[in-house]
């Protein structure tokens, strides 16, 4: 019997009232078998005295695994009769609660791992409960809009919820936090907000979409839009490539130009500061080559592109130093001359110069955001999708506004 008492310490059943009086390895999982039983108490319809009665068929109670195994209580719960009313009432247990069958720790352990990026199918496999139970766990939680508080500072994305469908994302730069993850006018859910409110936004992140900018202005008319450093860059970038394929489309596909220029495409890419020193044998050219020697072989094959490779060099040199009269002055003094590529690009940057410049003098940026929407990308790929959006948005808020929360939960004892 003390050995028995020595396993409930172990899995910390605290309830005085529980008497184990065996244990079994089934195989597959581990049981214990026991009862439930204290002194009769009052009657809860007549406060009259009850009496015991007889023991309930035993109730099975999935717990947290033990040594690796999931471990199944059989739990037999005295029942009481009153002896003026005749009414039935059943011992209770804090390791149950009233009427449930699923153990007080397991629902907190569902809870843990809801924050986590598991799917609900796993979870029920791990803690042997049936995938059900996890959903109505997950129904349990509620979150509910402030509508009378904004962050000042907000990032505005957006990510594919569903093939082909787009959702739109807002989250608190500050704690990350998101505000706002809607399938609906983006401007009916933000007029939800009073006006005082929304006027409080000083700052809103945002990539390069220009249909946001508008309607940004007119929710808050107070708030500056910094565009993302990192889309900026980007657009640098693939108008460099474009204008490489271009030139290298020139050339006779079997040329050795056409080859060296399609292979070693990221070198030309690449920031030059950046470039490796090292020396290795490139079977293309047939010796030991550093990276800035091929470099300078792809621009040798064409003035264009070594005219347009400088001038994205120091576009991006500018860029990343912060240096935005610099980088504004040599836009608008080249963009008669370059590529028609790199001249809509150009365009565009001049169009929202304001935007690009308070990414240049503000400390804001989307990466936050990104981060959380990599972070839903991989909640769903390990879900391998979900069937109800509400279950779907649930998840999300579960993993990133209650993160905080994780080490209050109940911890697997394996």
């Amino acid at each position: 019997m003390e050995q028995l008492n020595l396993i409930t310490n172990f899995l910390k059943m605290k309830d005085k009232n529980i008497t184990i009086t065996n244990e079994c390895d089934m195989g597959t999982h581990l049981e214990l078998h026991g009862h439930l039983d204290y002194t009769a108490p009052k009657c809860p319809s007549c406060k009259g005295q009850m009496a015991k009665y007889d023991f309930q068929k035993a109730s099975k109670i999935p717990y947290l695994e033990t040594a690796g195994y999931p471990l199944l209580i059989r739990l037999r719960k005295r029942r009481f009769k009153c002896k003026e009313c005749g009414k039935i009432a059943v011992a209770e247990t804090p390791i149950v609660k009233k009427n449930h069958q699923i153990s007080v720790a397991v629902n907190q352990k569902i809870a843990q791992l809801l924050i986590e990026k598991q799917a609900m199918t796993h979870i029920a496999h791990r803690l042997s409960i049936s995938t059900s139970t996890v959903i109505r766990k997950l129904n349990e939680f509620k979150f509910e809009t402030d509508w009378g508080k904004l962050p000042e500072v907000i990032s505005w994305d957006e990510y594919a919820f569903k093939k082909g469908k787009m959702s739109f994302i807002a989250q608190d730069f500050d704690t990350n936090n998101i505000i706002a993850r809607t399938q609906a006018t983006i401007r009916n859910h933000f007029l939800r907000y009073p006006r005082k409110v929304r006027n409080r936004v000083k700052i809103i992140t945002m990539d390069m979409f220009s249909p946001y900018y508008a309607l940004a202005k007119k929710l808050f008319p107070n708030a500056k839009i910094v565009l993302d450093r990192f889309h900026v860059v980007q657009h640098l970038s693939r108008a460099m490539n474009r204008v490489r394929t271009q030139i290298m489309n020139a050339f006779d596909r079997k040329s050795h130009e056409y080859k060296t220029l399609k292979r070693y495409w990221k070198l030309v890419q690449q920031d030059s500061r950046k470039l490796s020193d090292k020396r290795f044998y490139r079977p293309t050219f047939r010796m030991h080559l550093t990276n800035k020697e091929i470099l300078d072989k792809l621009l040798s094959y064409s003035d264009e592109l070594r005219q347009h490779y400088e001038l994205y060099q120091l576009l991006l040199f500018h860029f990343q130093e912060k240096n935005s009269d610099h980088f504004f002055d040599l836009i608008e003094q080249e963009i008669a001359t370059v590529n028609p590529i790199f001249q809509t690009v150009f365009k565009t940057f001049l169009k929202d110069k304001d935007k690009v410049l308070n990414a240049l003098e503000l400390p804001y940026s989307n990466a936050k955001l990104e981060a959380t929407n990599n972070l839903i990308k991989v909640i769903k790929r390990n879900a391998f999708g979900f069937r109800k959006n509400e279950n779907f948005k649930k998840r999300i808020l579960i993993a990133i506004n209650i993160k905080k929360e994780k080490t209050n939960l109940v911890l697997s004892r394996c």
